[in-house]
């Protein structure tokens, strides 16, 4: 059963976290959506690590990580008012998606599913945002982007970082 749950899990992740980046052009509103959404389900997943982790390194990151992608998602949201965009609605479903992933993980603590869960969610928000710097037609999100990149990219090495501290022994 677990198993049937895990693959529920995986295929809704696919559909939520499938890489726009890799059409040539990327829309406003689709960069809007899935930036937002990404936004979202790193927040909630970082409240979750607040609640359940023992370590301070992994509630120090999940902190960073909630205060972090708020503000980010903050501005977002403004650019996408002004533009009339709308920000992304299956955020919900993400956040229970990456919720669920984390609790399904067997023969791992918390602090080393969330540190994994971590590495692979920033891993894909950098390249969303690698490919949005480089061919969003919109000036004001392509500079968002860009603005955005490197504060991602620290976040993905913290996380890379966390992961390996945080690793099953064999």
């Amino acid at each position: 059963m677990m198993g049937i749950y895990k693959a529920f899990v995986a295929s809704i992740l696919l559909a939520v976290f499938g890489s726009l980046y890799a059409a040539d052009m990327m829309e406003a509103d689709d960069f809007v959506d899935e930036a937002s959404a990404k936004g979202i389900a790193e927040i909630e997943s970082g409240k979750l690590a607040l609640e359940k982790s023992t370590s301070s390194d992994i509630k120090a990151f999940a902190q960073r990580m909630v205060d972090e992608h708020t503000a980010t998602n903050e501005r977002l949201a403004q650019i996408a008012r002004s533009k009339n965009l709308k920000v992304a609605d299956e955020a919900e479903l993400m956040s229970k998606a990456k919720k669920w992933i984390l609790q399904l993980r067997e023969g791992e603590s918390f602090d080393e599913a969330y540190a994994k869960n971590q590495v692979a969610s920033h891993e894909n928000t950098v390249q969303l945002y690698r490919h949005a710097a480089q061919s969003l037609k919109d000036p004001e999100l392509k500079a968002f982007a860009g603005k955005t990149l490197p504060v991602l990219e620290r976040h993905w090495e913290e996380a890379r970082q966390l992961a390996a501290s945080h690793s099953k022994r064999d």
